[in-house]
């Protein structure tokens, strides 16, 4: 039996290992195809073994494109809607969780229900509404329709649902209203799961395409994964700047996972020691 184990063991970590550089490939290929210049990349004998460390396409995408406006747009808007989304969502799960009001189980299934619409339907009621409010290739117009993020609030009130309830007794026997109770009992409690989903909507919004596609018409103004799409046009089928410009672009993400991967581990634990 041991033996058996020992070799499904290792099957299992073949298979593994073998998923693993089946994902990790294309972006072994984009660093290397990045680092070639353009007659080498097209060449023949390029093979898949890095074969030259040429710089330029590199250069070119720092200096002769948009890359940091759309730098700074990315990590703009992305930083304002996480905070908004993760104060708003806070809140607003509290006041389902914590608070009695009429309407309040209906409000909960609105936003349950909100799931079920996808965000294209709305693309062209919120593109007019942008519009109308004149937010057309501003920062506004990609903030606003991103904010709503139900999964925030639905995280957030599982969590206060299961805060025991002794502890807002307590909080409230001393004289502590619903502001203390929420930013200075509860939000120190659920730090690891304010990180992970602070990391989850920093992510999403900095991926977003569909949208800032559509309310972004001039250059200076895109974002980092619309603006992309502008290096192919600007330096025609140039392979090594289009991959230096899109490991460029993923940086800020990997860099942000790898230095907040431990809160995410947390996050996991500490939901699943509140549900225990």
């Amino acid at each position: 039996m041991t033996r058996q184990r020992r070799i499904e063991n290792a099957a299992l970590t073949g298979l593994t290992m073998v998923g693993g550089l089946i994902w990790v490939f294309p972006l072994y290929w984009a660093f290397v195809t990045s680092i070639r210049s353009e007659n080498r990349v097209v060449s023949d004998e390029a093979g898949l073994l890095p074969d030259e460390f040429n710089l330029s396409s590199y250069i070119d995408a720092l200096f002769n494109s948009s890359l940091i406006d759309w730098y700074i747009n990315s990590i703009g808007t992305s930083v304002i809607v996480t905070a908004i989304v993760l104060v708003t969502g806070m809140m607003c799960a509290y006041a389902l969780s914590q608070m009695r009001f009429p309407g309040r189980k209906l409000l909960y299934l609105v936003v349950l229900g909100s799931f079920m619409v996808p965000a294209q339907a709305l693309v062209v009621p919120q593109f007019v509404l942008m519009n109308d409010m004149g937010l057309i290739n501003r920062w506004g117009g990609i903030i606003l329709p991103q904010l709503v993020v139900p999964v925030v609030i639905i995280v957030y009130k599982q969590f206060f649902d299961a805060v025991p309830k002794e502890m807002k007794e307590a909080v409230v026997l001393d004289g502590g209203g619903d502001y203390t109770l929420l930013f200075r009992v509860y939000l120190p409690l659920n730090w690891g799961i304010t990180t992970a989903l602070g990391i989850i909507t920093f992510i999403m919004t900095w991926n977003a395409f569909l949208w800032p596609f559509l309310v972004i018409t001039t250059e200076d103004m895109m974002t980092i994964p619309v603006g992309i799409t502008q290096v192919n046009d600007a330096f025609g089928v140039a392979y090594a700047r289009i991959m230096s410009v899109a490991l460029l672009a993923a940086a800020p993400v990997v860099i942000a996972y790898l230095i907040f991967q431990k809160r995410v581990t947390e996050a996991v634990m500490i939901s699943s020691g509140v549900k225990g």
